[in-house]
């Protein structure tokens, strides 16, 4: 092979490489919140689709004319660490009310390509009202304008909304604002990433609660495993003897990698006994590695488990260690007091090093000043840790996981001396920190660590 095809097909796997950990953390790329991203995906989206495919079960669709790219992400184990954010108000989380009318609206958008505000919010007004199981949407109530509003800027970050004329938040302060919007509707479809559709299950409202955990299992199963019934459902008829060795291999194939590179870092306690066999097979490891590499990470593999530290940071969605919120400088603050108990931290104890941070920094975190401010200002940052899979909860306690050992704590200074003040979310002064971690990425070490891996 000559030197020019031995530089082109380097370049191509550098391509591959770097579309893959743009689609990890950006399962929705468009055209127009990333134009650079997308023409690299669209460029290279067969050996994109094979390696999504072959590696994680994931499909990957890319319309070229309508300048989207979804990868539709499948797990068997959903949690709520990564929920739909308010694009305003400090990226909070969706609530429930929020959910309810995201996907009432949802549902209401499928068949009207174009609409207004106004239209569309007695759509929804409609709909809650004639479903029991709703609590009907009233637009007079300003809370209720700023949860419809909310969903909308969702929508219009997902390039499903277009607002051709008027201003989405115009609506919370007048339910008369005048909003037109454009809907792709064939993009709407895309979102969802069930392979079983919930319309499939005839479940009366009031078992739902009761049985949710049994429902949720039946959205994410996927028949290519064997086991499950034609409508995707469990029956008694497929059971596990049903699968082949071939699916069953595909299973943990699929099981093991979709969580290593969807989650910061995967431990060896959290995987099954066949997972963790498969994962340290001769052909499992090999497989491991291979699509590691071929995804640009670098693999920290550990008595513990393993973790995937992206050099370029394109797979990683939230960032640890950061100070882009108070709750996230608390959490870094209090690893050291985690990370030197083994047994964990009890609630008490978690909330008196809390109240022993604002004691040290009287100007910082004044969300926080208050008779309960240090044990919420502990929860949140505990929150934080779960979140990033350094701390979990056990017998009461908080405790370490293995990968919070990375950091360590090196200064923090206060904004009562002369030394320049740290900034927290709401530009208040705050202690400024220097975190060190043992990351083979290299760069600094406040971006980096555990949390520097693919977090989608």
């Amino acid at each position: 092979m000559s030197t020019l095809a031995n530089q082109l097909a380097a370049a191509e796997r550098e391509q591959v490489a770097r579309a893959i950990r743009l689609l990890l953390a950006r399962p929705l790329l468009t055209e127009a919140t990333d134009p650079a991203g997308f023409e690299l995906v669209r460029r290279r989206r067969e050996p994109l689709a094979q390696w999504f495919d072959y590696t994680c079960g994931w499909s990957l669709v890319v319309e070229p004319r309508r300048g989207y790219a979804r990868l539709t992400k499948v797990r068997a184990d959903p949690d709520g660490s990564r929920p739909a954010r308010r694009v305003r108000s400090g990226r909070a989380p969706f609530d429930r009310r929020r959910y309810v009318l995201l996907c009432v609206t949802a549902a209401e958008l499928l068949s009207i390509p174009m609409t207004t505000i106004g239209m569309l919010a007695d759509r929804v007004v409609q709909a809650t009202s004639a479903d029991r199981a709703l609590a009907a949407f009233d637009p007079v109530h300003k809370p209720e304008r700023m949860a419809f509003v909310d969903v909308l800027k969702l929508m219009e970050s997902y390039d499903v909304l277009r607002a051709v004329d008027g201003s989405t938040e115009a609506y919370i302060e007048s339910a008369e604002a005048k909003v037109l919007y454009r809907v792709d509707t064939t993009l709407l479809m895309r979102l969802p990433a069930a392979p079983v559709g919930a319309s499939r299950f005839a479940v009366p409202p009031d078992e739902v609660p009761a049985r949710f955990g049994e429902l949720l299992t039946g959205l994410v199963r996927e028949r290519r495993y064997g086991g499950a019934g034609a409508d995707g459902t469990p029956d008694e008829s497929y059971g596990e003897r049903a699968a082949t060795d071939a699916q069953r291999n595909l299973r943990l194939r699929h099981s093991v990698l979709r969580r290593l590179f969807d989650d910061p870092v995967l431990y060896r306690t959290d995987l099954t006994d066949d997972e963790l066999a498969y994962v340290t097979s001769l052909t499992g490891r090999q497989i491991l590695r291979r699509s590691v590499e071929q995804a640009g990470f670098l693999l920290e593999e550990r008595a513990e488990g393993f973790l995937l530290v992206d050099p370029d940071g394109l797979a990683t969605d939230v960032r640890f260690p950061d100070d882009t919120s108070t709750a996230r400088v608390a959490a870094l603050l209090l690893l050291e007091p985690l990370c030197t108990a083994p047994a964990g931290l009890l609630p008490e104890q978690l909330a008196e090093a809390g109240a022993d941070l604002l004691r040290r920094f009287p100007r910082w975190a004044r969300a926080y000043q208050s008779e309960d401010g240090a044990a919420r200002l502990s929860d949140d940052a505990v929150r934080v840790l779960r979140d990033v899979g350094l701390a979990y909860r056990a017998g009461g306690r908080v405790v370490a996981c293995p990968a919070a050992y990375r950091y360590r704590l090196t200064e923090t200074t206060s904004s009562d001396r002369d030394d320049k003040p740290g900034q927290d979310r709401d530009n208040k002064p705050g202690p400024e920190w220097d975190a060190t971690s043992p990351q083979a990425a290299g760069g600094p070490a406040a971006e980096g660590g555990a949390a520097e891996g693919d977090e989608q």
